[in-house]
């Protein structure tokens, strides 16, 4: 088949992305079982760059599922997860410090890199900038504290005595902390990056889409609870593949992808939806390997003693790499 017709096909299957489906897309598997499961449970976040997770939603009914539920948070995405639901996105850092502390959280594939900014005041010119200077994050333990704390150790810097914490308490206060000058820093996430640029405020001195070494390593990753995984196999592949779909959307099409975003009510407008969507390489959850995304953070929080688990075995015992390998060849990655 002809790469023009290939592609044809494709936005000819993705055309009925809109406000209330996604039907056709090829290449189903419709020789498996149905799901075990007729209801999955997904952790929401207000996070545009987390877009596939949403796409999702009419391409898991396409796989079996008869409900699929949102289950909101606004920060601690491992313990919502761990308590309530079945399947979540994650920044990857943020994974590693539940699966050392026992939480039956297993990491499943590698969705797109990059999307936090982390934005400095007029005193904050580079990382090392940032001893004994202020940070805002949602919470200890929380996602941006995490990413932090390893960005932090790969210069060198102890996260746990270099520089104070601010709490906000929600992900939606923390940048108000640092346009109202009480923190030096904070790490953005889409659309915050995107309102941050827009109003001129700080300076980015961190852009994991594009600095090297986080422009090389998964942002976001897709997580599953532990007991789903264990008596779920088939429902596990079927909603990692209805992800996986939903993530070439916004790689192939992302025009489509924002307008139902907006449609959908999960953006507010579309020229922020289509400018976090245009610029994230979705398309890397084909050729990377998300262990070494884990990999490389665990040996970052392992040496300042913020996980006590070795890195290869925290590895081995929080990942799960069966279906995306599965799935890579059913796809031809």
């Amino acid at each position: 088949m002809s790469a023009t017709h290939s592609r044809r096909d494709f936005l000819f299957h993705a055309s009925a992305v809109g406000v209330a489906s996604l039907f056709g897309l090829p290449r189903f598997a419709h020789a498996e079982p149905p799901p075990e499961v007729g209801t999955i449970r997904i952790v929401r976040t207000p996070a545009l760059c987390f877009a596939p997770q949403f796409l999702a939603e009419e391409l898991l009914r396409l796989e079996g599922f008869s409900e699929v539920e949102y289950v909101k948070t606004d920060a601690n995405i491992p313990t919502t997860l761990a308590k309530s639901a079945d399947l979540a996105m994650f920044g990857g850092p943020s994974l590693l410090p539940p699966i050392d502390a026992g939480l039956p959280i297993v990491a499943l594939a590698g969705i797109h890199v990059g999307c936090w900014e982390f934005f400095g005041n007029d005193r904050v010119n580079a990382i090392r900038d940032l001893k004994g200077k202020t940070i805002a994050i949602i919470e200890f333990g929380g996602v941006d504290h995490v990413w932090i704390a390893s960005i932090l150790a790969y210069v060198g810097m102890d996260p746990r005595t270099d520089v104070n914490w601010l709490l906000s308490g929600k992900m939606s206060e923390t940048p108000r902390l640092f346009v109202e000058g009480k923190a030096d820093a904070f790490l953005a996430f889409p659309p915050q990056n995107q309102e941050m640029h827009g109003k001129k405020i700080g300076k980015v001195i961190v852009n994991t889409t594009l600095d090297r070494p986080y422009s090389q390593y998964f942002c976001c990753m897709l997580a599953a609870h532990r007991s789903f995984v264990e008596q779920n196999p088939v429902a596990t592949k079927r909603a990692l593949r209805a992800v996986l779909k939903a993530t070439d959307i916004c790689a192939q099409d992302p025009e489509r992808a924002a307008r139902f975003l907006v449609a959908k009510g999960y953006a507010t407008r579309y020229e922020v939806a289509l400018d976090v969507v245009k610029n994230l390489p979705y398309d890397r959850w084909r050729t990377s390997d998300p262990a070494d995304t884990l990999r490389f953070h665990a040996l970052r929080l392992y040496e300042v003693g913020m996980i006590k688990t070795i890195p290869n075995k925290l590895i081995a015992q929080g990942s799960d790499w069966r279906f995306l390998n599965e799935l890579k060849r059913e796809l031809k990655a």
